[in-house]
């Protein structure tokens, strides 16, 4: 596992934090484990959307570029 060198600070409601914690006691998880996963899931996820969005614009581009006449 990689060295965990940065902090986030996330501000939410007392309620909605023990609920969590609660919840990922349940499981066995510590929330933080939870957390980690979520967002590399999450990153992921939106890392290849855009990807896929810019990689078809891109397409769109180079095929529009050939199309052109010149000025």
């Amino acid at each position: 596992m990689s060295t965990k060198d940065s902090g986030m600070r996330v501000r939410i409601e007392r309620d909605l934090r023990e609920a969590f914690v609660n919840a990922c006691q349940a499981q066995g998880l510590g929330a933080s484990e939870v957390l980690r996963d979520f967002m590399r899931s999450f990153a992921a996820k939106h890392s290849s959307e855009q990807a896929m969005l810019f990689g078809q614009a891109s397409q769109r581009t180079a095929a529009g570029a050939g199309k052109r006449g010149p000025r």
